[in-house]
């Protein structure tokens, strides 16, 4: 590990750990802010100190139950923003995409702890259109769902559901007619894992680097959950090994027991959260990592990042992927199409939540009506996403536009760039980058390639 990366693992779980989260821990509900750590190498001190044990136990800055000795004897023990700023100077230091990448988790980084010292009544507000821009690029702005919403009226009118009793009501129906039954999502999830891997052989795999075939993409099991506050979670794993000591890329995803979601809803799901969406991104990236082609950094990827942002931009456009298309309405069946809308006007709902909560002060009795009403999301959706998402200081103020943000950017680079190009750059193939430097790193590869005819 180099003097960034050395930073980066201090840094990083310093903040993971002030927000209550175990990046050891195998399920979603003891994670944060650190989605993986596969590198093998040692936890840092920001880890393994007993305080640090104790916040996490306590839930975190944002906890009712916080141990606020814990982390008064915590801060005195790690100085969070000096592992920031030697972050942010090796950054400075480096030519190329890896400076602009570490300088950008930076910016990321220090805007967390400014979040956790509002928190814990140590420093001023943090403004919104802040939080938004570091993890996006852009200022906070509302959602536009209305182009999206009419086309899913109009598919469920050509699939006999008619609106005209009632848009909402029509939506419901189409989804109790389809509803994933729980008790069977472990058989439902690998067949279309299967079928998501049999697209990918043909309209993904031929246009990445022939290193990257042998590294499986959906190396995962399903976990269903109870009462979760999460509607699933992908918690990729990458520690375990085979015999001769390569990773075996594992990785489980704990779905909510609850949650009401339709089989096309579903295959997108799988998708986003497996192949060719997370699992088989942190998969690539960690055997990238093991060839040197990507940082230390790269091994503990983090939530409220432009790097995040990306990848959920990437998990989105997933399906469209796999099939080898561009767009929604070339979907090979209608009800494939509505459930994919469906799952984007969630996301686009994610948006809008943070965005009529912390831009518009908006009562949360009223968000989740316009959520359900203007995103057509199931009602458990519109609660979450209005409470225990969009009214949580870090992830309502930071996260949620995140999801909206990375599917219009990776939708404009597919339809900008052909496949050869834009794919190789979207799964790290020509370093790790995120929502602001991979187009620079598309544009990188089309010099090239055109140098080399």
């Amino acid at each position: 590990m180099d003097k960034a990366g050395k930073f980066a693992a201090d840094a990083i779980l310093a903040i993971d750990t002030l927000w209550g989260g175990d990046v050891m821990c195998a399920s979603g509900t003891g994670r944060f802010i650190a989605d993986t750590w596969f590198s093998d190498e040692p936890l840092p001190t920001a880890y393994t100190l007993p305080a640090a044990a104790r916040i996490r136990s306590s839930g975190g800055v944002s906890s009712k139950t916080l141990d606020r000795d814990a982390v008064e004897e915590y801060l005195r023990q790690v100085d969070v923003p000096e592992a920031i700023d030697g972050l942010r100077k090796e950054a400075q230091k480096m030519d190329g995409l890896r400076g602009q990448y570490l300088s950008s988790l930076t910016s990321a980084l220090a805007t967390m702890w400014d979040l956790a010292r509002e928190v814990l009544g140590k420093g001023d507000p943090v403004p919104y259109e802040r939080c938004v821009k570091v993890i996006t690029g852009r200022t906070p702005e509302a959602s536009r769902p209305e182009t999206k919403r009419q086309r899913v009226i109009e598919l469920l009118g050509n699939a006999g559901y008619h609106p005209s009793a009632g848009t909402l009501g029509a939506v419901d129906q189409w989804r109790r007619d389809r509803l994933v039954p729980m008790a069977s999502v472990r058989a439902l999830g690998a067949a279309v894992i299967a079928r998501m891997n049999e697209l990918c052989i043909q309209n993904l795999v031929p246009y990445l680097p022939k290193e990257l075939i042998r590294v499986p993409r959906a190396n995962i099991e399903f976990l269903p959950i109870k009462d979760a506050w999460f509607s699933g979670s992908m918690n990729y794993i990458g520690r375990a090994r085979n015999e001769d000591g390569s990773p075996k890329y594992e990785a489980t995803y704990e779905i909510n027991a609850s949650l009401q979601i339709s089989v096309p809803e579903f295959e997108h799901l799988v998708s986003h959260e497996v192949v060719p969406g997370h699992v088989t991104t942190f998969a690539y990236l960690q055997d990238l990592y093991l060839r040197r082609i990507v940082g230390f950094e790269a091994t503990v990827l983090t939530m409220n990042t432009r790097a995040a942002t990306l990848f959920e931009g990437i998990a989105n456009n997933a399906i469209l992927i796999a099939h080898g298309i561009t767009e929604v309405e070339q979907l090979p069946d209608e009800d494939l199409q509505i459930g994919v809308l469906l799952a984007i006007l969630q996301d686009d709902a994610k948006n809008e939540a943070s965005y009529l909560t912390w831009g518009e002060k908006m009562p949360r009795e009223e968000v989740a009506a316009i959520l359900r009403r203007e995103y057509l999301v199931t009602e458990e959706r519109a609660d979450k996403l209005s409470g225990a998402w969009g009214r949580h200081p870090l992830l309502g103020r930071m996260y949620l536009p995140a999801y909206r943000c990375g599917t219009e950017k990776v939708a404009e680079l597919r339809r900008k760039y052909p496949a050869s190009q834009i794919l190789p750059v979207l799964y790290g193939a020509a370093g790790l980058v995120d929502c602001e430097t991979v187009e620079a790193a598309c544009e990188q590869l089309t010099a090239e390639v055109g140098g080399q005819r």
